[in-house]
């Protein structure tokens, strides 16, 4: 955050990048994703997609725990 609103100040994107040891690519993906968030937006954001991955992980975990499943009670029948 700190990167892009020194960007917004005004200083140039390659002196940031330089300055912060950044590619240019990450910088523009910075810039295209967190543009004009706040830091309180930017910390839900955060939260947000911790909570996405565990729901995919436990979504994962019960999928494969479901098709064990469904092998078992096919092979018993």
């Amino acid at each position: 955050m700190s990167i892009l609103k020194e960007y917004e100040a005004g200083k140039k994107a390659k002196d940031l990048c330089r300055e912060h040891g950044i590619s240019d690519a990450t910088f523009y993906t910075w810039k295209k994703k967190y543009s004009g968030m706040s830091n309180g937006q930017l910390k839900r954001l955060k939260a947000l997609e911790a909570e996405n991955q565990r729901l995919k992980r436990m979504f994962a975990d019960l999928s494969l725990d479901h098709q064990l499943l469904k092998e078992v009670l096919e092979k018993k029948f």
